[in-house]
């Protein structure tokens, strides 16, 4: 049997040679690289955000724009280290302009999330913004129609993959959307606190 990152490199590189569309056409005019994931394979902790912003495509990681900065004040001040945990996207290429991915480039996108999640088997994964709340909820948890991500932030959701393995869904805010808007970045940290009693 391969190892978690022998498996994860194959992942990888069908990300690399994923079927043509606007994102990836965006990549190659642009010199952006795709952004696969990155940290501890053997994380208890997954966090999926949404897609790469400019300077993720630009540097290849996630979360490392002013996002990213956010999310790691929030992450030291739980006592969470960002070493320690898996963090990827829902999406792997920067949508133009930054908005949202489209249906059709999360359905062609997923299915190299579904199986970072099944190599890695994080005992927790942290969904950031609605859509890949959205797309976790459905796809793990069994919900036709997902919640508001204001009614559902911070709350608990038991998820299957179809192969058994089961985590625990908590959804918070995207970091961008607690910038300008200090309640939100309060409801992250306690959110992100409560994911630290969980493990214990």
């Amino acid at each position: 049997m391969f190892d978690k990152q022998t498996q994860l490199d194959s992942v990888h590189l069908s990300l690399i040679h994923i079927t043509d569309n606007e994102l990836k056409c965006l990549r190659m005019e642009n010199k952006y690289l795709p952004v696969f994931g990155e940290g501890d394979i053997n994380a208890r902790i997954m966090i999926v955000g949404e897609a790469p912003g400019k300077n993720e495509a630009e540097c290849g990681k996630p979360f490392c724009g002013k996002s990213g900065k956010i999310l790691d004040d929030v992450l030291s001040q739980a006592g969470l280290d960002r070493s320690n945990i898996y963090i990827t996207n829902v999406v792997k290429d920067r949508p133009p302009q930054n908005r949202d991915p489209r249906p059709d480039e999360i359905e062609l996108y997923a299915p190299l999330l579904d199986r970072q999640i099944e190599i890695i088997q994080p005992k927790i994964v942290i969904t950031l913004g609605r859509i890949s709340m959205a797309y976790i909820l459905k796809r793990y948890c069994g919900l036709d129609e997902a919640p508001t991500i204001t009614s559902a932030h911070g709350q608990e959701f038991n998820a299957c993959t179809h192969d058994g393995i089961t985590f625990t869904v908590v959804p918070m805010f995207h970091p961008a959307a607690t910038i300008y808007n200090k309640e939100s970045r309060k409801s992250l940290y306690t959110d992100m606190k409560k994911v630290v009693s969980l493990l214990s």
